[in-house]
């Protein structure tokens, strides 16, 4: 047995990288810290660079290559939002990842404000999870981040995205990595421009899916941009000959939805997740909430025409079931800091004639302003550098993704950035949401693009293979409804 245990030893002892990875730093995290086999640590930074004081402890996961010489230049993942943590999440996104982690280290770092990083959170759902599975948005608890403010032993205004660039150079530093790639998604690719705009030395090669600039405004777009994806989700209907069959008129379905919600019914519906019994009210925003999420994803698009067509003759289980079911868990965005970031980055620069300009004849209307940023009138705002409302120019390799129907961040925003961005290559792919990394060829397309990355020379037309998934007809899917 002893002998046994020696060779298994000598055996994990030879298969140890020949050279020190940013790992080596690390120990292997608990199952309640991160993946299986990966590496946990910190790094404590000063949460005020300009007044040292207070230090904030900025929580890493490392999943170190696999090949015994890796390559000596990461990857490193930014999460999105604002407010998800790299790190904290990294068991849901590694499996996107895995696949680079061949020849390189896959790190997550938690960005300040988020996950385990001095995480500014704040619970705000006022409902009980069984017994009431839809919650309506409009009735933001503002009051709850007075509340929250209070209890953080942090200083808000320092939690921006400019700040914790700095950050991430840090922790390159710490792990002893010279160049590193970078990917970013939604709200990510707007930290990974801020990290190519002030470090950009330091950058091999950038992936940036679901582009938000940093001089975007997101909360201001929303409605448009959304409006935006439904608009195309109608149109695609109408030249499927199975959906135009079924949803002849889809767009007076889509009307006559909302029109009711307007009305503020009382429904009784079957609670989702209890088989129960369930009285709720329904309103414009919990509809336009709920359209909005599906939207996303291509694969939920899908089901909204026949829910549209249900809800239209007022029967919103549908609807009812599918916010049951997408509901992200309590505590994965720390809404303090959202805030932190889009107070003091986005709301200075929006205008209450912005507001109605950009809201005007969208299903989600001023919905965005009136609940999510109504905490800005009294959350601490932090300095932004003037620089950083400006587009970023660099001639560093970027990929820039885009999906087609991305009611958020859609392409016009990708082919902006890469108009700015010499050496990059803006790819849309047709029929996907927000976020196109892991669908179809994709995941093949970066990885060609890490080894080699020249935007330029990169063969993507694989992508346009891609198409939005068939629309449902019936309850089971698509096919002929009965």
């Amino acid at each position: 047995m002893r002998a046994a245990l020696l060779i298994f030893a000598v055996f994990l002892a030879g298969c140890r990288h020949s050279k020190p990875t940013g790992a080596d730093l690390l120990k292997p995290c608990k199952l309640d810290e991160g993946p299986v086999d990966t590496y946990c640590g910190q790094l404590s930074v000063s949460e005020d660079r300009g007044h040292p004081g207070r230090k904030i402890d900025l929580k890493i996961v490392i999943a170190p290559a696999l090949r015994r010489d890796p390559k000596p230049d990461p990857l490193f993942i930014l999460a999105g939002g604002p407010g998800a943590g790299s790190a904290k999440t990294a068991k849901y996104q590694l499996p996107l990842f895995q696949r680079y982690q061949t020849d390189r280290d896959i790190v997550f770092v938690d960005q300040r404000g988020t996950g385990d990083s001095n995480p500014l959170n704040c619970q705000i759902s006022n409902k009980d999870e069984d017994d009431d599975p839809v919650e309506d948005p409009s009735r933001y608890p503002v009051e709850k981040f007075r509340d929250c403010l209070a209890k953080y032993k942090a200083d808000p205004r320092l939690y921006t995205t400019s700040v914790a660039s700095d950050d991430l150079d840090e922790v390159r530093k710490y792990l002893g990595y010279g160049e590193i790639n970078i990917w970013g998604g939604s709200y990510g690719s707007m930290a990974a421009l801020s990290f190519l705009h002030k470090h950009e030395a330091v950058v091999r090669s950038i992936v940036i899916d679901g582009i938000a600039p940093t001089y975007m405004r997101l909360p201001l777009y929303m409605g448009r941009d959304s409006q935006r994806a439904l608009d195309l989700l109608v149109a695609d209907c109408g030249k499927d000959n199975a959906c135009n069959s079924h949803y002849p008129d889809l767009k007076s379905l889509v009307a006559k939805t909302f029109e009711r919600a307007d009305a503020k019914p009382r429904v009784k519906l079957v609670n989702p997740r209890t088989g129960e019994p369930l009285e709720l009210t329904v309103t414009r925003g919990l509809v336009g909430a709920i359209v909005m999420s599906a939207l996303y994803s291509s694969k939920t698009a899908s089901l909204l025409p026949r829910l549209f067509e249900q809800a239209a003759f007022g029967d919103f289980q549908g609807f009812a079931a599918l916010a049951a079911a997408s509901e992200p868990p309590e505590g994965l965005i720390s809404q303090g800091m959202f805030l932190s970031v889009t107070c003091s980055e986005d709301m200075p620069k929006i205008t209450p004639a912005d507001i109605d300009r950009e809201s005007k004849n969208t299903f989600l209307g001023t919905f965005m302003f009136d609940t999510r940023m109504k905490p800005c009138e009294f959350w601490p705002k932090g300095e932004v550098p003037a620089d950083y409302y400006q587009p970023v120019e660099s001639t560093k390799p970027v990929l820039v993704l885009s999906g087609e129907d991305d009611p958020v961040t859609p392409p016009s925003w990708g082919a902006e950035v890469a108009g700015h961005l010499k050496n990059s290559r803006h790819v849309v792919m047709p029929g996907a949401g927000h976020g196109t990394s892991g669908v179809g060829c994709m995941p093949g397309v970066i990885g060609k693009y890490l080894e080699d990355p020249n935007p330029s020379a990169l063969d993507v037309t694989c992508v346009q293979k891609q198409h939005r998934p068939p629309f449902f007809l019936m309850a089971s899917g698509p096919g002929v409804k009965r």
